[in-house]
């Protein structure tokens, strides 16, 4: 029998994005609810994406963790990002073509890796936002079901 953390790890060595939400809100940060930690919420399987294009799109070039804080900040410091899930997410996007890197000087003057979107970036951003918002659509009529006549 495998533990959450094995499965969660067979999950990703296969590629399937279909993991279990508990496993996911485990990995992803910290716990929601009974388990949450310091009031910190999880970032969830396929979102954490979508806030690194968007954050890109709005603020432009930054590093990684201009853009975790970035990310914080948006949530009103709801959220709270593991490194151990941002960098692998950011070398994926790198991977798909949808931002680059380059290195630069960071605020304090030391080397710092930034990402930027690319042309095929900014067109993923809207489909994704679009995809997202129509899931939320979605789930609104399941938790604010208007009354049958």
């Amino acid at each position: 029998m495998l533990t959450r953390g094995a499965k969660h790890l067979r999950a990703r060595a296969t590629g399937t994005y279909c993991i279990p939400i508990g496993i996911v809100r485990k990995s992803y940060g910290i716990a929601i609810g009974e388990e949450t930690v310091g009031n910190k919420a999880d970032v969830w399987q396929g979102t954490l994406a979508l806030m690194v294009l968007k954050t890109l799109e709005t603020m432009g070039p930054l590093h990684g963790y201009g853009i975790a804080r970035r990310i914080e900040q948006t949530s009103g410091d709801l959220l709270s990002l593991n490194y151990g899930t941002l960098y692998p997410a950011l070398l994926k996007l790198e991977q798909e073509g949808y931002i680059k890197s380059s290195w630069g000087a960071s605020e304090n003057n030391r080397r710092a890796k930034y990402y930027e979107l690319t042309k095929a970036g900014r067109t993923q951003v809207k489909k994704e936002a679009a995809d997202w918002e129509q899931t939320t659509a979605i789930l609104a009529r399941f938790l604010s079901p208007a009354e049958e006549g």
